[in-house]
């Protein structure tokens, strides 16, 4: 099991609405965020709203799931807000970005990389839970009882069917499931 790095004080502080602590996370870091932005075609405005978006969609995944920050924050938020950006951009039809400010915040290689993991392992969950929601009741319901950890017969009683046939269907929902994923535009955004 992953070790929680000690910044997730500021998730926790972020779903029990910890004042000191959510004064301290602006404090320490809007400023590099709002410096990310500004040099890449943005105004203060947009930096604040990135900055604030970034957090929300990082309390909504930390209220939805058991979300753990394993790498420090700085390195986290600063992907989210860069993602962020990058698409606020890409809808603004803006190309002249630069991104060569990460010296500044400190953060080594191994951070930059945790926190990519990180993003990139949500960002995988959220676009399976989305194409999940998309299919029929029948395979999503076999596949949440199979991913459950309950043996395959017992799901196989569960559904009121044969061992055989509930095996065959899994391999079809599955199937259908990674080829609804594959062919997602988001999918290809990932690094898989």
């Amino acid at each position: 099991m992953l070790q929680p790095h000690t910044d997730q004080q500021y998730i926790d502080a972020l779903l029990n609405n910890e004042v000191h602590l959510l004064n301290e996370l602006y404090v320490k870091y809007s400023g590099k965020i709002k410096s990310m932005i500004l040099k890449n075609n943005g105004t203060e405005d947009d930096a604040a709203d990135i900055f604030q978006e970034s957090l929300i969609d990082i309390y909504n995944k930390a209220k939805n799931s058991s979300f753990i920050l394993t790498c420090p924050l700085d390195a986290f938020l600063y992907m989210v807000c860069k993602n962020k950006w990058l698409n606020e951009l890409r809808k603004r039809k803006n190309s002249r970005v630069t991104f060569t400010d990460t010296e500044q915040y400190n953060i080594s290689d191994d951070s930059f990389k945790e926190a990519s993991l990180l993003f990139n392992q949500t960002e995988r969950g959220n676009l399976l839970l989305s194409k999940l929601s998309e299919m029929g009741d029948a395979c999503k319901k076999l596949l949440e009882l199979s991913w459950s950890g309950k043996p395959m017969e017992e799901v196989a009683a569960l559904l009121n069917n044969s061992y055989g046939y509930v095996r065959k269907k899994k391999s079809e929902c599955m199937a259908k499931l990674i080829s609804m994923i594959k062919q997602s535009p988001q999918f290809s955004a990932l690094q898989w």
